[in-house]
C-alpha cells in the first residue's frame, strides 16, 4: 500500500480539513459546471468541440497552487526540493486517463447540446452504479451495508426522475437528435464511472508517497492531455476560427460571451481538483456518491435560473439522494471509530504483554 501521509491525530485531522476542501470544489465544479454550459447553449453557443475543450482548457490555473506548494516545501526541504514529484510511469498513467477524460469531454458536451439539465441529471446519476462496478473489479472496493444502501437509494432516485422524461425535449429537437444525446451522455457516464477509479487505481500503483503535491501535478497532467485531445478535435471542427462571430451573435452580449467561456474553464477546474482530491483522501465510490448526491441540486439550480419544471418526482428524488449520501457518510464515520477502537486495544494488548516496567 502507498503512503498517503504519516500517521497521527494531527494528520488525520490535516487529511479531514483537505477532504471538506476538495468535496466543497467538487460540489461548485459538480452543479456549476453543467449550468454554465447549459448557459451557453442557451443563449447561442453552438460549437461543441468548444465547450468540451473548456472542460479541461483551464488546466494553466494548476500552475499557481503548485508553484505555492513548491516553495511551501522549499523552505522545509532546502535548495535540492524537486519541481516536480512525478515519476516517469505515474506521468505515463495520468496522460492516457487525460486522453479518455478529454474523450468523456465530447462525450457530455455533445449531450448537453440536446438535452435539459433535468433529463442530463437524472441519466449522470448512472454513473455510480458504474463507479462502484469498476471500483470492485479494479481496486477492490470494499461495501458496507451503508454504501450499498447509499447506492441504492441514489439509484432509486434517478429511477423516479426517468419517470418524469416526457416533454423534456427542447424546443425544435428532432427525436434523432434527443436520442442521439441520450445515449452520448449514458457512454460519458459509463466512461468517466472508469476514469475515476482508474484515477484511484493510478495512486496504487504509483509506488511513491501520494502528497497533494503529487495530486496536484495528477490534476495539471491529467487535464493538460484532456485538453490536447479537444484541442485537435477543436481545431479540425473549426471551431476556434468561429469564435469571433459566435460572440458577436451571442444573445448575452460579447463581453459576457467571453465571461462564460473564463467562468466555465475555471469550475471545471474546480470539478476535477475536488475529484482527484476526494479519491486521494478517502476513494473514487466516495467521489462518485458526491457527484450523484449533487445532482438533484443542480436539477434545482436549473429551475430557480432557466425556469425548468420541478414536479413532486424530481422532489422525491432529492430526498432519496440526500438520505443516499448521509447513509454513506454515516457508515464512513462508524468505520472509522470501529477503526480507531481496533487501534487502541491492539496497542493495549502490546502494552500488556510486555509485563511491568523496570523501576
Amino acid at each position: 500500500m502507498v503512503s498517503r501521509g504519516s500517521s497521527g491525530g494531527g494528520s488525520d485531522a490535516r487529511r479531514k480539513v483537505f477532504l471538506v476542501i476538495s468535496t466543497l470544489m467538487l460540489s461548485i465544479g459538480t452543479t456549476g459546471g453543467p449550468l454554465m454550459m447549459r448557459l451557453y447553449f442557451i443563449h447561442g453557443g453552438k460549437r461543441v468541440w468548444l465547450s468540451s475543450w473548456l472542460e479541461t482548457g483551464g488546466w494553466p490555473v494548476m500552475i499557481i497552487p503548485i508553484a505555492i506548494d513548491y516553495f511551501h516545501r522549499r523552505t522545509t526541504g532546502g535548495p535540492t526540493t524537486k519541481v516536480i514529484t512525478m515519476k516517469p510511469h505515474v506521468f505515463a498513467m495520468t496522460a492516457v486517463i487525460g486522453v479518455l477524460t478529454g474523450l468523456d469531454d465530447y462525450l457530455y458536451a455533445y449531450a448537453l447540446a440536446r438535452l435539459p439539465i433535468s433529463t442530463s441529471a437524472l441519466i449522470t446519476a448512472s454513473h455510480l452504479g458504474f463507479t462502484a462496478t469498476f471500483a470492485f473489479l479494479l481496486v477492490r472496493q470494499k461495501f458496507t451495508s451503508y454504501s450499498i444502501n447509499a447506492v441504492f437509494l441514489l439509484t432509486i432516485g434517478a429511477g423516479i426522475l426517468a419517470m418524469h422524461t416526457r416533454g423534456d425535449r427542447l424546443h425544435g429537437e428532432s427525436s434523432r437528435e434527443y436520442y442521439t444525446g441520450f445515449f452520448m451522455l449514458l457512454g460519458a457516464t459509463s466512461l468517466y464511472g472508469l476514469v475515476l477509479p482508474l484515477i484511484e487505481l493510478m495512486y496504487k500503483k504509483a509506488k511513491q508517497a501520494i502528497t497533494y503535491s503529487l495530486v496536484l501535478e495528477v490534476q495539471l497532467v491529467m487535464c493538460f492531455f484532456a485538453t490536447l485531445f479537444c484541442t485537435i478535435g477543436t481545431i479540425t471542427s473549426g471551431d476556434f476560427q468561429a469564435l469571433p462571430e459566435e460572440a458577436r451573435n451571442y444573445s448575452l452580449g460579447e463581453v459576457r460571451y467571453w465571461a462564460v467561456m473564463v467562468c466555465t474553464a475555471i469550475i471545471w477546474q474546480f470539478f476535477f481538483l475536488g475529484a482527484v482530491g476526494v479519491i486521494h483522501l478517502s476513494s473514487s465510490l466516495f467521489s462518485g456518491i458526491v457527484m450523484a448526491a449533487l445532482l438533484p441540486v443542480t436539477e434545482i439550480l436549473a429551475v430557480v435560473f432557466y425556469r425548468e419544471k420541478f414536479p413532486f418526482e424530481k422532489a422525491l428524488s432529492l430526498i432519496l439522494s440526500l438520505w443516499g449520501f448521509l447513509s454513506y457518510f454515516y457508515g464512513e464515520i462508524k468505520e472509522s471509530k470501529k477503526q480507531i477502537e481496533s487501534g487502541e486495544a491492539t496497542v493495549s494488548r502490546e502494552d500488556e504483554s510486555q509485563g511491568p516496567g523496570i523501576q
